[in-house]
């Protein structure tokens, strides 16, 4: 028996190097309700530090009803070979729609992968980078 039972995640936060930058990208590509902007408030003292004013972040609600977050943290660029993230996967409904989202990429001119099958776990990826550098994956269950 596991000693927590979870349905699973509620939020994930991405920590950024550029709050406006960054919020722009995932306005852009996934156009999600903003639940909280504290973003025009990153110039105020103490707002990067305080989880009151969600660090000067940008809170979505995706269709889940998950969350999705971004953080401004300074200049350190991201690196997935370092311990803590290495991706992350956003669900879309089919293979169609990765292939939709791939046109939809490059007519955009946002640089990305081809979509992959992985037969095994039977799924398929789609995957690009974000303004800093941190992969973005769309999974899609094989038809």
């Amino acid at each position: 028996m596991a000693l927590i039972e979870s349905s699973g995640f509620a939020h994930v936060r991405l920590t950024v190097t550029d709050i406006a930058r960054s919020k722009s990208f995932y306005d852009r590509v996934f156009g999600w309700p903003i639940a909280v902007d504290a973003s025009d408030r990153i110039d105020e003292s103490g707002t990067e530090d305080s989880p009151e004013r969600f660090y000067g972040g940008t809170i979505y609600q995706t269709p889940q009803g998950t969350l999705f977050g971004l953080r401004p943290v300074g200049t350190e660029s991201f690196d997935s070979e370092l311990t803590g993230l290495d991706h992350v996967s956003f669900a879309v409904g089919s293979r169609a729609d990765l292939e939709r989202a791939e046109t939809n990429l490059t007519q955009a001119g946002i640089d990305h992968g081809q979509v992959t099958d992985l037969a095994d776990i039977g799924i398929a990826i789609l995957s690009f980078q974000d303004p800093d550098d941190i992969n973005i994956e769309l999974t899609a269950p094989l038809d």
